[in-house]
Formats: structure tokens, sequence, C-alpha cells
């Protein structure tokens, strides 16, 4: 049985050498290389190594957020949410991110990983996040923390 990071390195392997335009299709690909995961795995993976879908051509391909072909730095100081992020809105306490296609999942992680003394966690789709707010906390202080590491929340 292959450890968490075997498959993960795997999955970066894949993305880096082979057009992948689904999950389907790494899943498929991940196993005819010997790893048995679920989709839900998968879905975890991909969060975790900030794995995002861009337009590329007709379709949409997989990209590790260190690739030159979507020009996203660290050194620079430049988060995923800089270049993903669309808009906010909010539904009672629940707030939802609009991204552009394939960033959600990297901008939930951001957001689980610097916020979670206010946000008690997100769930991401394609290009919307619903942010779960902590118990008593206001709208305005969701777009505080928000505001702090994602370009554009006002």
């Amino acid at each position: 049985m292959a450890t968490k990071k075997e498959r993960q390195d795997a999955i970066k392997l894949i993305v880096r050498e082979t057009k992948v335009g689904n999950q389907d299709q790494l899943l498929k690909i991940l196993s005819a290389k010997g790893f048995s995961l679920t989709q839900a795995t998968l879905s975890r993976d991909i969060r975790d190594l900030k794995i995002v879908k861009n337009p590329v051509g007709g379709g949409y391909e997989y990209q590790l957020p260190s690739s030159p072909s979507i020009r996203i730095s660290q050194d620079a100081g430049i988060q995923l949410s800089a270049i993903g992020f669309v808009g906010l809105d909010f539904s009672g306490n629940l707030a939802v991110i609009r991204t552009r296609p394939g960033y959600a999942m990297g901008i939930a992680s951001e957001i689980d990983q610097k916020a979670s003394d206010i946000i008690l966690g997100t769930v991401a789709g394609d290009d919307t996040v619903l942010v779960i707010p902590r118990e008593n906390v206001s709208r305005n202080e969701v777009k505080i923390v928000l505001s702090q590491f994602i370009v554009g929340i006002e």
C-alpha cells in the first residue's frame, strides 16, 4: 500500500508530464500505476497540492501552482487568490466566493490554512467556495480576515 507522500508525488509527476483534464482521467492513470484511492481522496490530494485547472485550447488541464505556464511566483508573494478571485457574496453568515474555473480548491485550501481562527471550514467546487464561519462571527469579520490575503475583497 502506497503512502500519502508516494501517492501525491505520483500525482505531481503525472500532472507535470501528462495532459490531464479532469479527476476521472487522473484517477484512471493512478489506478493503472497501481494506486488504489477514492475520488474523495484524490480531491483532497488535488487541494493539498494546490493543483489548479487552467483553460488550455478548447478544454482544461491540471497544472501545479509552480508551473511556469500559470505564472505564479511564490517569491514575489503572488497568491493563488490574487489571480483566481472573482467575487464574494453572503447568504446569512455563509460566504460564497466565486473564482475563475479551477481555482476554487486552491483558494479554499489557502483559507483553511490562514483563517482557521475565524473560518470553521470551506467546501470547494470548480469555481465556487462555500466559506463556513465559526459561531458568532459576523460578515464583516469574515471580510476582514479574508481581505488580509485575498486581493480584491473590500
